[in-house]
Formats: structure tokens, C-alpha cells, sequence
């Protein structure tokens, strides 16, 4: 256990940013099987841009790399693309 006062703050602060980034990339996943479960691309669409929206915000704020991001986006969009209109 910590000892100095710092310590123990830093502690909490890495409780709290776990429990925040898993969060997020637990939406994250969600987001990302709602797009490949849909069987029509009209909803593929839509359910994409709010995904891909939601994957470029965790690069952003730090939570996921640029080149993991755009490797799933890049899956997302080729699974959507294959759907028949």
C-alpha cells in the first residue's frame, strides 16, 4: 500500500481513468458488433458514422491508437460496403 500522500492520490486517479477507458471501450465494442449484426445497409450506415465517430474520439482523448482506430474503421466500412443495397 502507498504510503505518501501523492501516492495515494495517484491511486485514485488510476481507479477512476480505468473505470473510465473501460467504459468507453466497452461502447466502443458494442457500437462496433451493432454495425456488423445489422443485415440492411441503410442501418449499417447509420449505425457506421456513429461508430466511427466514437472511435475517432478515443484517439483523441488518448484511449486507443491512431492505427488500431483506423484498422476497425477500415473493418467496418469494408463489412458495410459488402452489404447489398
Amino acid at each position: 500500500m502507498a504510503h505518501h500522500k501523492s501516492a495515494k492520490k495517484r491511486i485514485r486517479q488510476n481507479v477512476k481513468r480505468r473505470a473510465r477507458n473501460q467504459a468507453t471501450l466497452s461502447k466502443m465494442k458494442t457500437l462496433m458488433k451493432k454495425v456488423h449484426a445489422s443485415e440492411d445497409k441503410a442501418t449499417a450506415d447509420v449505425l457506421l458514422k456513429e461508430a466511427v465517430s466514437y472511435i475517432d474520439k478515443s484517439v483523441s482523448k488518448g484511449r486507443l491508437h491512431k492505427n488500431t482506430a483506423a484498422r476497425r474503421k477500415s473493418s467496418l466500412t469494408r463489412y458495410v460496403n459488402s452489404l447489398e443495397a
